[in-house]
């Protein structure tokens, strides 16, 4: 009895069964079966670029006769579907850690074009006499040019989106360090005592580390446009007509939105993906100044009575399954797991990067999944962060001004008067009478409570002065 839910299809090694209803075909079921790696399928972003330079390329053949319109126009249907109406997005089903070079994904995206393709001339799934996914969807194309471009193309979007997060969340930390700008603290190095800041000081500088990283993200960025399509197998642009790299990236530029050029030499795109690794790393490096400020974040914000508590953060959720009452700085330890995330991610592009060989990186898969990976928790968590944590911060005052003032860091002020070596006789008597440096100071008569009232005032002690003037 014949099996309806299947359907046989044919590739160079021979027969495979494909699912009667999928829109891809034999090459990617075999993918399916070789490949059940991680569960997980290709990021969405690199779908939709992928699929974005498969219509580049129709319009280019379309556009240098190689294919005829009666041909090209199916494709660019199946394409605009995909692209703008979000059909057949389910039927991209490869692993994202499958056969080198990203052959699979790119097979995947051949099949189920050309199957919507076909099936919109009216020709069953599977039936490939009218348009092929190798001969037609592929054409002048390799996946060793594809598959860059369109990671390259998936990356340029993605992290356009994430650094105008960063913007915003510059933006919310500076807002901060105006809002908190006339409270004074104690400064902390080593995590010891050390000379006075104001909280919105810490914040603005907060603020300014989040632009810069913004900055490099785009600077990164700016590597990946230049782009191997037009390459063919290995960087020669065998196949495809002498026109085609310079149209072909022209139309992805136009349909993408993206400033884009092609590769001044397609061989060196091909070989190098330091692209890749460059982005990668403005991605640590954001990571790293993200744990940085969460970290920062959760210590001022201890306690509420036996740490140090000098900034409250909203509650967004009960932080214990058997301490009643008890809130958690959660959103930034979330923040903390995605930061590590993107560090390891970043480890696994460097090394992919790395491995390249000869006129290809076959390990470009894992590139574009650890990439697209760390740029989608950044843009979607980084807006979170800013709206249920950074935003509605509160700072207490009275407990800033209590460590400022109990710091023996204030003896620091005393250098200039009376030298380094008596104002450190100063902080270590006052620490081992158990009073603040203030009350020492003002006990033992070294300045009057005028003078010492001044001489602390917020801006005096947080900007640069000369405290004998």
């Amino acid at each position: 009895m014949a099996d309806d839910s299947y359907r046989t299809e044919t590739d160079t090694l021979g027969e495979v069964r494909v699912p009667a209803g999928a829109y891809w075909g034999a090459q990617t079921q075999r993918a399916v079966e070789n490949f059940p790696v991680s569960g997980q399928r290709p990021a969405p972003a690199l779908v939709r670029a992928y699929v974005t330079v498969k219509l580049a390329a129709a319009r280019t053949n379309g556009d240098l006769c190689k294919i005829t319109t009666k041909t090209c126009a199916p494709i660019e249907q199946a394409c605009q579907e995909v692209l703008k109406q979000g059909r057949l997005m389910d039927q991209w089903v490869v692993d994202p850690f499958q056969a080198g070079a990203g052959t699979s994904l790119n097979m995947n995206t051949n099949e189920v074009l050309a199957n919507r393709a076909n099936e919109i001339l009216d020709h069953p799934l599977g039936s490939y006499a009218v348009i092929h996914p190798n001969d037609h969807v592929n054409m002048s194309q390799s996946t060793n040019d594809t598959f860059p471009t369109a990671m390259y193309v998936a990356v340029l979007l993605e992290g356009t989106a994430l650094a105008a997060v960063l913007d915003a969340l510059a933006d919310g930390l500076a807002e901060k360090g105006r809002a908190f700008d006339g409270i004074v603290k104690s400064g902390r190095t080593h995590l010891q005592d050390a000379v006075p800041v104001r909280l919105g000081q810490e914040f603005t500088a907060y603020g300014g580390a989040m632009r810069a990283s913004a900055g490099s993200l785009r600077t990164a960025l700016d590597a990946c446009r230049t782009v191997p399509l037009g390459g063919s197998a290995t960087g020669t642009g065998l196949n495809t007509h002498a026109q085609y790299a310079e149209k072909a990236v022209a139309h992805l530029a136009e349909i993408a939105g993206l400033d884009l050029a092609p590769a001044p030499d397609l061989r060196h795109a091909m070989q190098s993906m330091a692209p890749a690794a460059g982005v990668s790393a403005a991605l640590r490096n954001l990571a790293l100044e993200l744990t940085r400020i969460a970290n920062d974040l959760r210590l001022l914000s201890s306690g509420p009575r036996t740490g140090l508590a000098e900034i409250r953060l909203p509650a967004v959720q009960p932080g214990s399954s058997i301490m009643p009452g008890k809130v958690n700085p959660s959103i930034l330890e979330c923040l903390n797991m995605a930061a590590m995330q993107v560090v390891g991610n970043d480890a696994a592009v460097a090394a992919a990067v790395a491995a390249g060989q000869m006129e290809l990186n076959v390990f470009m898969p894992l590139m574009a999944h650890n990439l697209l990976q760390s740029l989608t928790i950044l843009k979607n968590f980084l807006p979170v962060v800013l709206q249920r944590c950074i935003l509605g911060i509160e700072a207490d005052a009275e407990r800033c001004r209590h460590y400022f003032e109990a710091s023996v860091g204030l003896a620091t002020l005393l250098n200039q008067p009376i030298g380094y070596a008596e104002a450190a006789q100063v902080a270590k008597e006052a620490l081992a009478a158990g009073k603040t440096v203030r009350e020492w100071i003002l006990e033992k008569g070294l300045m009057s409570e005028a003078d010492l009232d001044a001489a602390l005032e917020a801006r005096r002690v947080t900007e640069p002065h000369d405290p004998g003037a």
